[in-house]
């Protein structure tokens, strides 16, 4: 690298450093983020992002319906045709726009904090509302040590159905998880043998679950799932590896490509090792629900100060917590102050309101290029020294869904603990 370059780079990360810590005085330790689309070229939207219907094919007709918005994400969006920024958040200053990314890079220890800095160097998770009007193809998501395979991280993930953007189930509230208790290798081996003969039968082997807004779901890398049709915030590792397992959905051609993008080309066309590539004694669990089932559970009975903080997403996956997320709801004229543990992403699903010095407010009707209100990211210095808000409606809770990195919050529940913890 020459020194031109090297002075290059320090000049832009000197002015990146500038902007956000301008960014966080004006914003009492907050960053702005504006909406963040991604198109699916294979899906059809659900309508429910609140996303103008003229903007649904704003990337263009060859690309896809709008159908997630991510949110506080550095996780480029790995579509064909992508363009350079797609999946990015960008910060909003005044006048100046960046993207997260590059806002971590340049001020990684003030944004993250020490811990998740050094031991990942960047934003390690994300978030999204994941929005379609029927289910998507049987798939699952590589594992670490399978994504290492082809340069990339693997992906656990969750779910949780916000009442707030669930009017509607659309055509399927249904998911399909794992497989069947008792099915065998050889069966998964000849669906995928067949895939080009229309149905490849997967769904065949696997069970579906109705689900149910206000609830969601916990699950591990190489598991199979087939997301139904409510629309779905999803904390997860920030990667965007998959394999599709089905070949055809409501008629629609899934192509085989999508089913070994994430897998060594010279493994393309060999069965056995896609296959092997689920984690079969978690595909087969006759007790699935049980292991990756979840409703709230309340993080303290504060309901005589006028607001619910509540755990949405907890547990651990093989014994590691990989991301939490949190649901508060402050009732009308109410003023609460949150601490947690670390850096967390933030977005409003109801309500009007403000967040230390960021006005807070949920739009009802968004255009591409639009920026909003709905939408923060929250450094560690912040979210310790404890966040101010305030509910400054009369009629309407404030409710605010935020998501936490990895190991963050050693006192979340475990799985199953909304059997004990109601109120």
């Amino acid at each position: 690298m020459s020194i031109n370059t090297v002075t290059s780079l320090r000049t832009v990360t000197t002015h990146l450093e500038g902007l956000v810590e301008g960014a966080l005085a004006d914003g009492g330790g907050l960053l702005r983020l504006a909406p963040c689309w991604v198109p699916r070229s294979f899906l059809q939207p659900g309508k429910r992002l609140k996303l103008h219907p003229d903007d649904l094919y704003a990337y263009g007709l060859n690309r896809g319906g709008i159908d997630e918005r991510w949110f506080a994400s550095t996780t480029p969006a790995a579509n064909e045709g992508r363009t350079p920024d797609e999946g990015l958040s960008y910060v909003v200053a005044g006048q100046q726009r960046f993207t997260l990314a590059g806002a971590v890079a340049a001020c990684g220890p003030l944004l993250l904090g020490q811990r998740l800095w050094r031991k990942y160097g960047k934003w390690p998770v994300y978030s999204k509302f994941f929005d379609n009007m029927g289910p998507i193809p049987h798939h699952m998501h590589q594992s670490a040590k399978q994504a290492r395979l082809v340069g990339q991280e693997g992906k656990p993930e969750s779910y949780y159905f916000p009442p707030q953007h669930n009017n509607v189930g659309n055509n399927f509230p249904y998911t399909f998880f794992g497989l069947e208790p008792g099915t065998t290798k050889a069966q998964v081996r000849q669906c995928l043998a067949k895939w080009n003969q229309g149905d490849n039968g997967i769904l065949d082997l696997s069970r579906a679950y109705r689900l149910k807004a206000g609830t969601g779901w916990l699950v591990g890398p190489s598991i199979l799932h087939a997301p139904g049709s409510l629309c779905t915030y999803e904390p997860q590792w920030g990667s965007d590896v998959f394999g599709m397992y089905q070949s055809l959905v409501e008629g629609r051609e899934v192509p085989w490509s999508l089913l070994v993008k994430d897998m060594p080309k010279a493994k393309h066309r060999d069965l056995d090792f896609i296959v092997n590539q689920l984690d079969w004694e978690a595909n087969v669990d006759p007790q699935f629900k049980d292991h990756h089932y979840l409703e709230p559970v309340p993080v303290a009975d504060t309901r005589a100060a006028g607001y619910v903080d509540r755990w949405i997403v907890y547990g651990r996956i093989a014994g590691k917590q990989y991301f939490t997320a949190k649901e508060l709801t402050v009732a009308p004229g109410v003023q609460c102050v949150l601490e947690d543990n670390g850096p967390y992403g933030l977005i409003t699903v109801q309500g009007r309101g403000q967040m230390n010095r960021l006005t807070l407010d949920c739009p009802k009707l968004i255009r591409f290029h639009e920026l909003t209100e709905d939408e923060v990211f929250c450094p560690e210095t912040t979210a310790k020294a404890g966040v101010t808000f305030t509910n400054t409606s009369t009629v309407e809770p404030l409710v605010v869904l935020r998501y936490f990195g990895p190991d963050t919050n050693p006192d979340a529940p475990d799985l199953g603990a909304y059997r004990q913890n109601r109120f």
